[in-house]
């Protein structure tokens, strides 16, 4: 197994003290009161850290993403997200109550107004979710702050992660601790498609602490076995009731299946091989072995139709007419989701601004080098 460890205030998580992730999300709805019931659950549960997620509905998507299927239903995706926006005074509010309860406060920016607005709270590290990984001026922002990281790398290439830590790099001398989680992005995510045998090569070849961020519905089975195959680290989304609105509710674990995973993990840590007996003998040595997998690293079936979509690319903010010039005001990088076309990776933003379109381009779609003139 690797040595990597991810170090955050002084403390090293590693696979012998792995750090446990409740990730609230916007589970709070706006809440405090609820986003205060929330952190004392993690505790309670046994969590280290809770996180959540610092939303402008803007900096997320275009207002014409249309109806996109989530757990709880076919919903208004812009209007959902544009209802859980708070604002930083939220933020800091509950960065201090989760630290007054000792758990590490971490949250995901989407933009680089939400990680400077964090990075002006005190947050002591940051986490970049999955469709983020290639948001290059989100990842630029993130390495100004030289901040502790966790990336998420659901619906990505190893291609992709490579990218995304070559832009995060900073000078010699001051490099933060990194880690990256080991995603299969889908609500729920199938047990089968972990792969979790990828955790050991991916650490000893990017040269970082690994984990794993499990979006399935078994409490046990993927966080302690990602531990048992090298895991520094295990988020999980909870919730006080599966029953409650939240976008993430129906998939996440309740307080006291959320303590049976952190126990589970704990003995994980504390014996790997043990853990790993205990787990064939639940579960059955067979579909343990499919949640190992063969350890290549691929897009997971369920989530292959997202990539291109998930992730980030360059959308109009507005009607784009033949010879009008591209500029920040009427270009960003987006996700596309389901109905939108996509467009070129956020990396050619630069490559993009100042030329003038080719073409008509209507609002939201994604520009595709076809509408890209000269100067």
């Amino acid at each position: 197994m690797g040595s990597y460890s991810f170090d955050v205030d002084g403390i090293s998580y590693h696979p012998g003290n792995p750090l446990v992730i409740a990730e609230i999300g916007t589970g709070h709805g706006g809440d405090p009161a609820k986003a205060a019931e929330l952190l004392h659950a993690a505790r309670e549960a046994g969590a280290g850290c809770a996180k959540f997620q610092h939303v402008y509905a803007r900096e997320i998507l275009h207002p014409r993403t249309g109806f996109v299927p989530l757990p709880g239903g076919s919903i208004p995706l812009f209007d959902r997200f544009r209802a859980l926006e708070t604002g930083p005074d939220f933020f800091a509010d509950l960065k201090e109550r989760a630290e007054s309860l000792g758990l590490l406060f971490l949250c995901t920016p989407f933009g680089t107004r939400s990680a400077r607005e964090l990075a002006d709270i005190g947050v002591r590290a940051l986490k970049v979710a999955s469709p983020e990984l290639n948001h290059a001026e989100l990842l630029d922002e993130v390495a100004r702050r030289a901040l502790p990281t966790i990336l998420s790398s659901g619906v990505s290439t190893l291609g992709d992660i490579e990218r995304a830590l070559d832009r995060l790099r900073v000078p010699a001398g001051g490099i933060p601790s990194r880690a990256l989680l080991h995603c299969v992005t889908a609500y729920p995510a199938p047990e089968e498609e972990y792969n979790l045998r990828i955790l050991d090569p991916l650490s000893r070849l990017l040269g970082l602490a690994v984990g794993v961020s499990d979006h399935s519905r078994d409490p046990v089975l993927v966080p302690a076995l990602a531990v048992c195959a090298g895991a520094s680290i295990v988020e999980k989304h909870i919730c006080l009731s599966r029953s409650d609105p939240g976008l993430d509710d129906p998939i996440a674990l309740p307080p006291e299946e959320f303590l049976r995973m952190t126990r589970a993990v704990r003995a994980a840590a504390e014996d790997p091989s043990s853990a790993r007996e205990a787990l064939d003998r639940e579960y059955g040595s067979v579909r343990v072995e499919s949640v190992l997998g063969d350890g290549r690293k691929r897009l997971a079936p369920s989530e292959r139709a997202a990539y291109g979509r998930t992730n980030r690319s360059l959308h109009a903010l507005a009607p784009i007419a033949r010879g009008e010039p591209f500029t920040r005001d009427n270009v960003a990088a987006l996700r596309t989701e389901k109905i939108l076309r996509p467009g070129l990776g956020p990396e050619f933003l630069d490559v993009l601004l100042g030329r003038k379109a080719a073409r008509d381009i209507p609002d939201g779609e994604g520009i595709e080098w076809e509408d890209v003139g000269g100067p």
